[in-house]
């Protein structure tokens, strides 16, 4: 009996996503893995731009985290494309993917950390009070204000270069932004401090990209699946049944890191916060004989049972 074919990898492969300049610096990164992987395959990339881009005000207003994805989702959806490469802290955790799709890979996990950025070179420590610094992210504001209650947060989104413009301009005295994101657009020159995430817990899916395919496209999903890193899925995993049993919404102060140790064990650290930064729920679990999805679901009933569920739900939203 002869021994079966090897899977060949398609022709091309259309990639969807935001149109930011940084997440167009993360398709290239997905289309440098795909080439070394599969040097036959062409990829061709499909901008959009997503409702959560064209949008500078509260994302609550414009159904908060999913504002990001529901463009790429349809372009997928619809055929346009072939994959979609999303951030996964901007998939929305408290319901599933769009029905007909499925996560094909995680890549390996960049930093999780924020930055500090402030033009005199002062650390986050070192800030005087009334210090502005510019952040719309609920989960950072809730941390500053229980850490560094003296400085002010003022609203401010849009892509990272955007940001520093409004910072060049007086807007703000200081900006927190992600490493990862600073790191892709090549602008880690203007990092200030790298804060550990005992001192900002990360988001949920802090750092990873998520590989999106329709389900039943298998070639495509045969294609990615080798760039995925299996200690991204399980972290991920874990984070993410964290958020869907939690349940949180757009103004739920929530922060989540899972991490894999030098032996390979699991562990996961949650934090959920009231906005002013005076409540703060923790709990930490190893997984051990745990699967991902048991460990996410564990911490969050600890956090439930320290009283989560009715702080995020006392958020207005």
């Amino acid at each position: 009996m002869s021994a079966p074919e090897p899977l060949r990898s398609p022709e091309l492969i259309r990639i969807v996503s935001r149109d930011s300049p940084m997440a167009l610096a993360q398709v290239e990164r997905v289309r440098a893995e795909l080439r070394a992987l599969h040097p036959a395959t062409a990829t061709e990339v499909v901008p959009v731009k997503t409702t959560g881009d064209r949008w500078m005000g509260a994302l609550s207003q414009v159904e908060g985290k999913g504002a990001f994805t529901k463009e790429v989702d349809a372009a997928l959806l619809a055929g346009e494309a072939d994959l979609a490469v999303h951030c996964v802290k901007d998939i929305p955790g408290d319901r599933p993917l769009p029905a007909g799709t499925a996560f094909a890979a995680f890549l390996t996990r960049d930093d999780v950390r924020d930055a500090l950025i402030h033009p005199g070179g002062l650390t986050l420590d070192e800030l005087p009070a009334g210090t502005r610094i510019g952040t719309s992210s609920v989960r950072r504001i809730a941390q500053l204000a229980a850490s560094h209650p003296q400085l002010t947060c003022v609203p401010m989104r849009g892509n990272a270069n955007r940001r520093m413009a409004k910072l060049a301009a007086g807007e703000a005295d200081a900006l927190l932004l992600a490493v990862s994101g600073l790191e892709r657009i090549g602008r880690t020159d203007v990092i200030t401090q790298i804060l550990s995430v005992d001192e900002m817990c990360p988001p949920i899916g802090a750092g990873v990209l998520a590989l999106q395919c329709r389900e039943d496209d298998t070639a495509t999903i045969d294609a990615v699946s080798g760039l995925g890193d299996p200690a991204a899925f399980r972290e991920t995993t874990a984070e993410r049944m964290l958020l869907h049993v939690l349940q949180g919404h757009c103004n739920s102060p929530i922060a989540g890191l899972a991490t894999t140790d030098r032996r390979g064990e699991l562990s996961l650290r949650a934090c959920v916060f009231t906005p002013d930064g005076k409540t703060v729920l923790n709990a930490h679990e190893w997984a051990g004989p745990l699967t991902p999805e048991t460990l996410g679901t564990s911490v969050a009933v600890a956090l439930l049972r320290q009283g989560a569920r009715e702080l995020i739900d006392g958020i207005a939203h």
